[in-house]
């Protein structure tokens, strides 16, 4: 079992410690004040100069931006991170011309999207790293995420992945402010 540094509140409520805490990602591991754990990246490493679909994890500092969950599989997670509900229609644009590039979408949609409602774990809580959104980059890379890792630790497409109970238990740390540094 876990042990994460939160403060209980109210009746049944979870808040962060005073200050919302940073990531980061190096050498295998996820690091946070307090803790670590193994986490997997995208099949090519990590890189200074990601392009769609090269199956590499970005390198550098990059906000979190907000979360996802599956609603059929888990309760919402308690964070200060805007998080909401998954729904089957939602996906995200991976087609660099597409004037919605690396943003989310519903289904159906007419450009390449990545479907956010699947079938294995990965997706059933995920943190969106603010990587190429401000401003979007057309042909940067899409569709990075902080989720669950499959079970045997198989390299991502590009996100960064750690076990449920890490990612469930790292939720009520993040909000407002939260950053992830990523270095190979």
């Amino acid at each position: 079992m876990l042990a994460f540094p939160v403060l209980f509140s109210g009746a049944g409520s979870v808040k962060a410690a005073a200050t919302y805490q940073n990531l980061e990602y190096h050498e295998g591991r996820l690091i946070w004040p307090g803790g670590s754990a193994r986490a997997a990246v995208g099949r090519t490493g990590v890189v200074a100069n990601k392009k769609e679909g090269d199956g590499a994890t970005p390198a550098g500092t990059f906000p979190l931006a907000s979360g996802f969950y599956r609603p059929d599989r888990m309760g919402p997670p308690h964070s200060g991170l805007l998080v909401r509900a998954l729904s089957r229609r939602d996906a995200w644009v991976d087609d660099p011309v597409d004037h919605n590039y690396n943003r989310l979408v519903s289904l159906p949609y007419p450009a390449h999207t990545e479907q956010m409602w699947l079938e294995d774990a990965v997706y059933d809580l995920l943190v969106v790293i603010g990587y190429n959104m401000d401003p979007v980059v057309a042909g940067a890379g899409s569709a990075i995420f902080l989720h669950i890792a499959r079970p045997d630790f198989t390299p991502t497409a590009g996100c960064i992945a750690v076990e449920k109970d890490v990612l469930v238990g790292l939720m009520p740390l993040l909000g407002l402010g939260s950053t992830i540094t990523v270095r190979g």
